[in-house]
């Protein structure tokens, strides 16, 4: 891929999702994860969005964090979070997983988000502060190079949004620079079957509609590796086109990686 190319791509998947962000914000419907043949059908809804969240959950949620939902799965339920533990979120969106995942680790633990469209840092903010939550931190950035120190996370966590990394290498070696050793992965994503080239998955759906850049299932597994990560699996759940999954990807950081010297964060004002 090109820089041009890697350029023009990321920037339609930032306006795509702030365009999705002040739908929300006016009060419209924002559809599913993206435009074209993963939205198709009478099966969407079921694919993408709040559907993958408990009626418990979603009571936990201010309406416009449901409602921006967008991705295919959810994460706060695969990666087992506990009282205390530093989480962080790819690609935060609206901020429901982040909202979701700073209720279960509590007030001694914190949950990160990062992203990279403003519009929806601003309404991830916002719903972070009508749900009353403090332990919540949003930051401006992009998935491939992470603002925060490496070694400085229990848990990372991810909603359908690697698949519209352009570096998904970078991603994924940042995973594993953030992760404390004995930290663990907990994504939920739209994974390709392995005999699926590019030029076939792009057949399939748009990349800011989540099923051109996905990785397969032994891409995933090779990229995480490669960071330094083990126990690496990649479970579908269903289909969403040929070839094409919603699927659970988990990973853990060997306890024997070497551990550097963290920073200590006093300031959580950025959670609203």
């Amino acid at each position: 891929m090109t820089t041009d190319t890697a350029n023009d791509l990321r920037e339609a998947v930032r306006e795509h999702y702030a365009a999705a962000a002040r739908a929300v914000d006016d009060g419209t419907e924002t559809g599913c994860c993206g435009s074209g043949s993963c939205c198709a059908g009478d099966t969407a809804s079921l694919d993408f969005g709040e559907s993958h969240y408990t009626s418990e959950q979603r009571g936990e949620l201010p309406d416009k964090a449901a409602l921006a939902s967008l991705g295919c799965g959810n994460p706060t339920a695969v990666a087992e979070l506990r009282e205390g533990e530093t989480v962080l979120d790819l690609g935060s969106g609206g901020g429901i997983d982040v909202i979701l995942s700073a209720r279960r680790v509590g007030p001694t633990g914190i949950a990160y988000g990062v992203d990279m469209t403003d519009e929806m840092l601003a309404l991830a903010r916002q719903n972070a502060e009508e749900a009353g939550i403090r332990n919540a931190i949003f930051l401006r950035g992009e998935i491939e190079d992470v603002p925060l120190p490496s070694g400085s996370v229990d848990v990372v966590i991810s909603n359908c949004v690697v698949n519209l990394a352009t570096d998904k290498a970078a991603v994924l070696t940042e995973i594993g620079r953030v992760l404390k050793p004995g930290g663990r992965v907990g994504i939920t994503d739209v994974v390709a079957e392995d005999h699926l080239s590019a030029a076939a998955r792009a057949e399939r759906g748009s990349f800011a509609g989540c099923i051109a850049g996905a990785l397969s299932t032994a891409e995933y597994v090779a990229g995480l590796e490669g960071a330094g990560l083990s126990d690496v699996s990649v479970e579908f759940t269903h289909e969403i086109a040929e070839g094409m999954h919603n699927a659970i990807v988990k990973a853990t950081k060997p306890e024997s990686a070497e551990r550097e010297p963290l920073p200590v964060v006093t300031d959580r004002s950025g959670c609203c």
